[in-house]
């Protein structure tokens, strides 16, 4: 057997064995107990998920998005960048923003959070991750119960596409599209500027 990781062929015999699912697939609980683990692995569908390495338009608009979060967030949020989010047994997802409760606030020894903790996940899509990022981790985060869900594309412009859940068919709307400067009402008040990218 070969499996595919980051791009590169490999055989059985150069894998550790924990790279092998069990029977029914890997659970969430799983990731924090295998050695050596890839930096940024998520739990999709009880399956693996190595990441490639992230672009520079990634890097910054996580930074850009970060402080303009933490400037405006009240004080009974938090704001969370690539951290686990364990949205069921088969599901353990890294947002690349979350925004918590400051209730799930439990420690610097915490390596997930539990979705009913997270109001706001926010994704920028790479090129390795469009599909993920645009139709199965809407899906996984709206099943969950997160209320709201960003998705940052590098378009002609930087662009937000700004969803809701829609709780009573568990599915998320698109309320807005942005870009540029823009300014929402949710999860709490913020304005940023997705053109600022430039100035990092």
């Amino acid at each position: 057997m070969t499996v595919l990781v980051r791009s590169e062929t490999v055989t059985d015999a150069q894998l550790p064995d924990w790279v092998i699912p069990p029977p029914g697939g890997f659970t969430a609980d799983d990731l924090d107990h295998f050695p050596d683990l890839p930096a940024h692995t998520e739990l999709l569908d009880g399956s693996l998920v190595f990441v490639s390495p992230q672009t520079s338009f990634h890097t910054l608009m996580m930074s850009l998005l970060e402080a303009a979060l933490r400037k405006s967030a009240p004080a009974d949020l938090r704001i969370r960048r690539e951290m686990s989010v364990v949205l069921s047994k088969k599901q353990r997802l890294e947002p690349d923003i979350s925004v918590i409760r400051a209730t799930a606030d439990l420690g610097h020894d915490v390596t997930a959070y539990q979705a009913t903790d997270v109001v706001l996940a926010i994704e920028v899509v790479s090129r390795d991750s469009q599909i993920r990022d645009r139709e199965r981790k809407p899906q996984i985060y709206a099943r969950a119960g997160i209320p709201y869900f960003w998705r940052i594309e590098q378009e002609d412009a930087p662009t937000a596409y700004i969803h809701t859940l829609e709780r009573h068919v568990g599915a998320y709307t698109t309320i807005e599209v942005r870009r540029g400067l823009f300014n929402v009402d949710v999860p709490f008040p913020i304005e940023i500027d997705l053109n600022d990218i430039n100035k990092l």
